[in-house]
């Protein structure tokens, strides 16, 4: 795009003014679109300031960019490839009717590609014709993989894998095992038959050290024993202390 058509549609821009009917926002049933004012004593009709600016000379865009899209082409509304014959592509630009179905949209788009034009309202459609062949491609491939075989591996090899599979359990075998030693160091007693106790238990009072005596009791005072005549004259003796024989 010449940089002369740029700086106007920037003017285009600038300029522009957006003109709505008469009492748009009082209504619900108007739209903004724009309606001539023809009542007797409409405010927007006698141009007042706060009504809206009515469509005079000034603001019109500049003749040269007037119509054009902003991105700098001409619009074709298209609905059949042989209306795409005569178009300029450096100067116009496609856009498909949208009345147009999705099967003739796909010829139709991909022949105004074909001739250099741009398309302002493009579609990505996926179509199973298409998808189809893409499938068989990807099956074919699969095929020649799962016929490709991988090298049998030597017997050697697999016979050294196998061995480093029972070497390795090895260790956690004998980390077991080491408790166990421990265990026959102390070696238990053997199951005793009747015929052996008597003999066992003799050795044992052979073996076992005499016993510490006792300590001794502790001696009361000693008292005089006192003869059998004595014991029977104090019996006889009254509560006064008194004896009967005396």
């Amino acid at each position: 795009m010449a940089t002369e058509v740029k700086r106007l549609i920037r003017v285009r821009v600038e300029k522009g003014a957006s003109f709505k009917r008469d009492g748009f926002g009082k209504k619900r049933q108007l739209s903004d679109s724009w309606r001539k004012p023809r009542g007797q004593h409409n405010k927007q009709r006698e141009q007042k300031k706060a009504k809206g600016a009515l469509p005079k000379p000034g603001f019109g865009s500049p003749v040269a960019v007037r119509g054009m899209h902003p991105s700098g082409f001409f619009e074709a509304l298209v609905s059949s490839i042989k209306e795409l014959d005569g178009l300029d592509p450096k100067t116009m630009a496609v856009r498909i009717a949208a009345s147009v179905g999705e099967r003739k949209r796909i010829a139709l788009q991909e022949a105004a590609i074909a001739a250099g034009l741009k398309v302002l309202n493009p579609r990505t459609v996926k179509t199973r014709a298409k998808q189809a062949p893409a499938k068989a491609e990807a099956s074919d491939e699969e095929k020649q993989k799962k016929e490709v075989k991988k090298p049998a591996k030597p017997k050697a090899a697999a016979s050294e894998k196998k061995e480093t599979k029972k070497e390795k359990p090895a260790p956690k075998a004998e980390e077991k095992k080491a408790p166990a030693k421990k265990a026959a160091a102390k070696p238990k007693a053997e199951s005793k038959t009747p015929a052996d106790k008597p003999a066992e238990k003799t050795a044992k009072t052979e073996k076992a050290p005499a016993k510490p005596a006792k300590a001794p009791a502790k001696v009361k005072s000693e008292k005089p024993a006192e003869s059998g005549e004595a014991k029977s004259r104090a019996k006889k003796a009254t509560r006064s202390g008194v004896k009967k024989n005396e």
